[in-house]
């Protein structure tokens, strides 16, 4: 969607980076900030109930495409990581990250595959969310699977943690499109007036 807006004002492959790149600056800070909002607020518990990291994700996939949107899940846990890791307590565990380096990586990248619908029409946010959302927790779960022998994580505790999430999921299902039409709308409104 960002690559549209960028396109149709003519801006230089430059500029088109620098925009890219200060949004997923964002995205990534807002993906280390909100989590521990909701640790804060309500506990570990919390983060596997509301899945706070799951919606900049989903939101920057919107924005700025699959090959954007797969850079801002993939970093956004190893940043998480490495802040939270100064400070004692590293969020996502361990354990965890690559499993949600990986999940976040195809929330990004199938949520982002629909960037150019949005741009078009912004109604395509929700299947885009609703897809991404299915796929990445389908592959947690497929990961899980395959390396339980191996992994503190099994299956089954996977599948649980996706119950205990449903929740949370259904309302980024919402949140998200709402929050990319809104974007939309401004950007369209701001295109509208430079014309």
């Amino acid at each position: 969607m960002i690559e549209q807006v960028l396109t149709h004002h003519n801006a230089a492959l430059r500029v088109k980076i620098t925009v890219k790149t200060l949004i997923s600056v964002g995205i990534i800070a807002l993906a280390v900030v909100l989590p521990q909002l909701v640790h804060l607020a309500l506990g570990a518990p919390g983060g596997v109930q509301w899945l706070p990291m799951y919606l900049p994700i989903l939101l920057g996939g919107c924005l700025l495409g699959s090959i954007w949107g797969l850079g801002v899940g993939i970093l956004s846990p190893i940043v998480s990581f490495a802040i939270t890791a100064l400070a004692g307590n590293p969020m996502p565990a361990l354990v965890r990250l690559p499993y949600m380096i990986v999940e976040l990586a195809v929330f990004g990248a199938i949520s982002g595959l629909f960037s150019q619908r949005i741009a078009k029409n912004g109604w395509m946010a929700f299947p885009a969310v609703l897809l991404a959302a299915v796929a990445g927790r389908l592959v947690f779960l497929m990961i899980a699977a395959m390396f339980q022998s191996v992994s503190p994580l099994s299956a089954a505790t996977v599948w649980s943690q996706i119950r205990t999430g449903l929740l949370g999921m259904i309302l980024q299902a919402v949140i998200v499109p709402f929050l990319v039409m809104g974007l939309r709308l401004l950007l369209i409104k701001d295109k509208e007036s430079h014309e």
